[in-house]
């Protein structure tokens, strides 16, 4: 198993709950994937570096997690057609 990160940007005009909401259902579909969550990092409302869906600001979460390599790829098709997740991207983690 390899160690990933999947870095979400949720909109910041919903409501707390939504929010939690998205976060569970992308931990659900890492799951579904044969994953396992090992980490959620919260680190809040940022300002964007430019505008997405005429937004400046949104909540940003990074999903650490081990899954085999097909795993990104099924998870990265989940996630692009979630509401309200205005970018995300899934990256390899080094070994180090």
């Amino acid at each position: 198993m390899k160690k990933y990160e999947l870095a979400l940007v949720v909109s910041a005009k919903i409501e707390d709950d939504a929010r939690t909401a998205i976060v569970e259902k992308a931990k659900e579909y890492i799951t579904r994937a044969g994953g396992t969550v090992t980490e959620v990092e919260d680190w809040g409302k940022k300002r964007l570096a430019y505008e997405v869906q005429k937004m400046n600001e949104g909540y940003y979460y990074f999903i650490q997690f081990d899954a085999e390599t097909t795993a990104p790829a099924a998870i990265e098709q989940d996630v692009r057609i979630m509401d309200n997740v205005l970018r995300f991207l899934c990256v390899r983690k080094d070994e180090a």
